[in-house]
């Protein structure tokens, strides 16, 4: 089994930075990934930019178009959607929609995601997109746009194409954004069960009967594919997302997820270095209309190391030599390095907090004669 460890957010760390480096456990699968959900750092994996099928795992873009389409007003969870000849007619798995019965929104989200039905899938596609074709293209377009560079999708339920594949690193991404972006739906991966047209069905996902720190998040399996799992736990405020693929049976998957995820979150500990909008530095301005301006992070910063490391991470904090306005929100003035055990770990952009607009002439001009002398 191929092993592999990254400790950075931009920088991969050899194997050899550190010396007691946590080793990952042996995993009895294709691929594999374990992904820290707030650093974003991949923390073991094997083989996870190999192409693999999907299989159900594809419902997790299906899953995200159709959120997409609810938050945007293009459906409603109590909208009534008519049932295809081609959705009633699905193959695979199927929450079992009757044809002659049109079925909510709120229900297909549900009969998808617990129940991983091929026909809600189908059903959700045509009503967002015009056709499942059509869908496919948004599928491959939002692909895209999250950067999931080995993944191409041929349908929307996960059905075997030779045009849909996909990595376990591009679906540990996509399985952080719709933590990230949905958390309003996100409950719904947490279903233990089911039940439409009077059929219960329960959700496949073991974990989520084994460990209560498991909240999610989608199964998949075709002869081809074997059995897949994408599993998240949060536990002590951490999240970390498992992606096991090619595994022999439900119980395989679901005892190597564990060992991820368990390994993951006893191994490490992921500090936030940086809050949101936290001031890290207040740095003089020339030609503004402000005598200074505050650098730091608009978003909240995180990184994940070895268990009780964090406060060994040492900082190193370099800024452009002279800010000169207008200098707009967002606008990258500096880095921050962070370094461990004398290696490099990672490196992050500081950027301006609060635009500075350029000064009077007056000030314009005196500043310009302190530059000559700067």
């Amino acid at each position: 089994m191929i092993r592999r460890l990254l400790l950075a957010a931009s920088l991969a760390i050899p194997l050899c930075s550190f010396a007691a480096l946590p080793i990952p456990p042996e995993v009895a699968a294709r691929s594999y990934v374990v992904f820290d959900a707030q650093s974003g750092q991949t923390l073991a994996s094997a083989n996870a930019d190999t192409h693999i099928e999907p299989a159900s795992l594809t419902k997790l873009m299906t899953a995200y178009l159709s959120f997409k389409a609810v938050k945007e007003g293009r459906l409603k969870l109590e909208q009534q959607l008519p049932v295809s000849i081609k959705a009633w007619k699905s193959e695979g798995s199927r929450m079992f929609l009757d044809i002659k019965v049109p079925a909510k929104v709120d229900d297909l989200l549900k009969g998808m995601i617990v129940q991983s039905g091929n026909d809600a899938c189908v059903v959700l596609a045509e009503s967002i997109a015009g056709s499942e074709e059509a869908f496919a293209v948004m599928m491959n377009a939002q692909a895209q746009k999250m950067g999931l560079a080995n993944t191409h999708f041929a349908n929307s339920a996960g059905l075997p194409d030779a045009q849909q594949y996909t990595t376990a690193n591009d679906l540990a991404k996509l399985s952080q954004a719709i933590i990230r972006d949905f958390p309003e739906f996100y409950p719904i991966y947490a279903m233990k069960s089911f039940t439409y047209n009077k059929i219960k069905q329960d959700n496949r996902n073991l974990l989520l009967y084994r460990d209560p720190d498991v909240d999610g998040l989608k199964t998949g399996h075709t002869a081809s594919a074997g059995y897949n799992l994408v599993a998240t736990s949060k536990r002590g405020g951490r999240r970390v997302i498992s992606v096991v693929t090619g595994t022999t049976g439900m119980e395989e998957r679901a005892r190597e997820s564990a060992k991820l995820l368990d390994w993951a979150l006893l191994n490490f500990e992921t500090p936030r270095l940086f809050a949101a909008r936290q001031a890290i530095a207040k740095v003089p301005v020339y030609k503004g209309v402000a005598p200074e301006v505050t650098v730091g992070f608009a978003a909240d910063q995180y990184i994940s190391v070895p268990q009780g490391k964090a406060a060994e991470i040492k900082q190193e904090v370099s800024l452009k030599k002279h800010m000169i306005a207008p200098l707009a929100a967002g606008q990258e003035v500096g880095r921050v390095r962070l370094s461990l055990d004398g290696q490099a770990l990672a490196e992050y952009p500081l950027t301006v907090l609060d635009a500075v607009s350029e000064g009077s002439w007056w000030r314009r001009l005196v500043d310009t004669i302190r530059l000559w002398f700067a």
